[in-house]
């Protein structure tokens, strides 16, 4: 066989060969592992919102999402509603903190767990069992509409992680946030329904 002989344009053929390739590869291979990953990743947010959720027979509504937060409607096998499962996120130490919390019809925080974090190891990451009931910094049980969920440091009802104010800072800022953001969302469902009632009342009453 001839060889190439050394040009830019053989090089250039070259390299567009190589690189058409790999690209083709590349392609093929997230055809086939981006359905399983897509599958892991449905797996995981569902056995953490049960385990936010304090159950494990339960329907999960379709994801309701605003800005960066998910919200989970969540009942049980008979349809009772047990409350809702918020994604939320902040920035850390080390940088996004990404949070699930479960939270019951009331708001009170029912659980939590961490899905994304850049946080140091060993320090930060402690944040995932830090603040779970029974520990330190315990927020289960607690609604942050009826405590101050900010670190002691800062006069709030939670201590924060052994030197780690500012993650403790960016969790407990994402927890409030979700249960803001909750609130919010049943104030305008609750604003539209009356809405909703007050137009029908009319039309029944136009029509008598």
């Amino acid at each position: 066989m001839k060889k190439l002989q050394s040009s830019l344009t053989n090089m250039i053929l070259v390299l567009t060969i190589v690189t058409l390739v790999a690209g083709g590869i590349l392609a093929w291979v997230n055809s086939v592992t981006a359905p399983q990953i897509e599958q892991i990743n449905a797996d995981n947010l569902k056995k953490g919102i049960r385990k936010v959720m304090g159950a494990d027979n339960i329907q999960v509504s379709q994801p309701e999402v605003k800005d960066e937060y998910e919200f989970y409607t969540v009942t049980d096998a008979t349809g009772y509603q047990l409350g809702t499962a918020v994604t939320t996120a902040t920035l850390g130490f080390g940088g996004k903190l990404k949070v699930l919390v479960g939270f019951n019809p009331e708001g009170t925080i029912l659980g939590y767990t961490i899905l994304d974090s850049s946080e140091t190891p060993g320090l930060g990451t402690k944040a995932s069992t830090w603040f779970q009931k029974g520990q330190k910094g315990n927020v289960i049980g607690k609604n942050p509409g009826q405590c101050n969920l900010t670190v002691s440091k800062d006069g709030g009802d939670i201590d924060a992680i052994t030197a780690s104010t500012i993650t403790s800072r960016a969790f407990l800022k994402a927890i409030q946030q979700a249960y803001d953001e909750l609130r919010a969302r049943h104030a305008s469902q609750t604003e539209t329904t009356c809405i909703q009632s007050a137009e029908d009342n009319k039309k029944g009453g136009s029509a008598l």
